[in-house]
C-alpha cells in the first residue's frame, strides 16, 4: 500500500511499538538458517508460514522465540534491523523506536554486544540510507527471572549501549510490573525514558502499576484501561501515550476482529493513542497495511489517521 505510505509520511509518522524480532520474515529466517548452518524444523516457507494462527499470546511467543534460534551474529541483527527499516520507509514511517530483548538472545548463548552491536550499525546508517530516525528500546523479558532483568541492565551500561528507554514485554498475565520496580529505578536514575507493555492481556491494574511503580512514559497497549473510567480519566488529564497494535490484537484473540477495535472510543475519550504494527511478520501486516485495513473494517476517516498520525510523534522520545 504504497499510497497509504505516501500520505503518512508527508505529516510524519512514528512507529513507537514494534519488536524488530517481531519483523522477522519467513524469507529472512531461511536465509539465515542456511548462512549459519541451522536445520529448521519447517518443510519449507509455506510450511512456517501456516504454523501463523494463534490462540493467544503464550502460543504466538512460542512460534517467535523459536524462529529467533538462526540469530547468532551481528550480521544476522543488522540484517534483521536493515530489513525492517526498508519496509517502514515504504509504510511511511520517519521514526521508529524499535524493541529488542536482549534475554532472548543472551539466553540461548548468543553475546549481548553481538545483539546491540548489529542493531545499533543498522539503527545508525537508518536515517541515510532509508530517511528514518531510529532508536532503540531494550526490553526486559517479564517471564524470565528478576534477576536476570537486573544482570541484563548492568551489561547494558557496561557497554554504554546506544539505548533511549527500557521497556517491558512478553507473557503479561501473572508477571505484574511490580516485580521489575528495581531496574526501572536504575534505569530512570541513568537518564532513560521508560515504558511498559500493560493492560493487552492483563488487568488496567497492571497499568496504574507500570506508571506508579515503574514510572512509564507510554504505555504499551493499554487497551483493557478502558475497563476502569478512573484510569481514563488519568490517562488523558496526563497524556500518558498509549501504543495500540490493532492487527495484533485480532490475531491474539484480545478482540475478535477490526471491527470490534476499541480505538475509535480510544480516540474519542481524549486518550492519545496511535497505531503501531506490534510484530508485523507474524500479525499480518505493517503500519500502512494496518491503516488500510482500519480504513475498510473501522470505517477509520482521514482525519482520525491524521490525529493518529500526530499523536505518533507527539509521543516519540525525542
Amino acid at each position: 500500500m504504497v499510497e497509504e505510505g505516501a500520505v503518512l509520511h508527508e505529516h510524519g509518522l512514528a512507529e513507537l511499538h514494534v519488536h524488530i524480532e517481531g519483523t522477522f520474515e519467513p524469507e529472512l529466517i531461511f536465509a539465515l538458517a542456511e548462512r549459519n548452518r541451522i536445520e529448521l524444523p519447517y518443510r519449507d516457507l509455506d510450511d512456517l508460514r501456516g504454523r501463523y494462527e494463534f490462540g493467544d499470546l503464550a502460543s504466538f511467543l512460542d512460534l517467535y522465540y523459536a524462529n529467533m534460534e538462526v540469530l547468532r551474529t551481528a550480521e544476522d541483527f543488522a540484517d534483521l534491523a536493515r530489513a525492517y527499516f526498508a519496509r517502514a520507509a515504504q509504510a511511511g514511517i520517519t521514526r521508529a523506536e524499535f524493541f529488542f530483548d536482549p534475554q532472548a538472545h543472551t539466553a540461548r548463548g548468543v553475546e549481548l554486544r553481538e545483539v546491540v552491536d548489529g542493531l545499533a550499525d543498522a539503527a545508525a546508517g537508518a536515517r541515510s540510507e532509508y530517511g528514518i530516525d531510529a532508536a532503540m528500546i531494550a526490553s526486559i523479558v517479564r517471564d524470565r527471572p528478576v534477576a536476570e532483568a537486573n544482570d541484563t541492565f548492568t551489561g547494558l551500561m557496561k557497554m554504554q549501549a546506544p539505548i533511549i528507554a527500557l521497556g517491558l514485554d512478553s507473557a503479561e498475565v501473572g508477571y505484574p510490573p511490580s516485580l521489575f520496580e528495581d531496574v526501572f529505578a536504575r534505569a530512570r536514575a541513568e537518564g532513560l525514558h521508560i515504558t511498559a507493555h500493560a493492560g493487552e492481556e492483563g488487568p488496567p491494574e497492571y497499568v496504574r502499576q507500570a506508571l506508579d511503580l515503574l514510572g512509564a512514559e507510554r504505555i504499551d497497549h493499554g487497551i483493557r484501561s478502558l475497563e476502569d473510567p478512573e484510569l481514563v480519566a488519568r490517562l488523558v488529564d496526563e497524556q500518558i501515550p498509549l501504543t495500540a497494535c490493532p492487527l495484533s490484537n485480532v490475531r491474539l484473540r484480545v478482540v475478535d476482529t477490526l471491527a470490534d477495535h476499541p480505538l475509535r472510543r480510544m480516540l474519542a475519550a481524549g486518550l492519545s493513542v496511535s497505531v503501531n504494527s506490534d510484530d508485523p511478520a507474524y500479525f499480518g501486516g505493517y503500519v500502512d497495511d494496518t491503516f488500510s485495513a482500519l480504513r475498510e473494517q473501522l470505517g477509520l476517516t482521514d482525519e482520525e489517521r491524521q490525529v493518529l498520525a500526530h499523536n505518533s510523534m507527539r509521543a516519540a522520545f525525542l
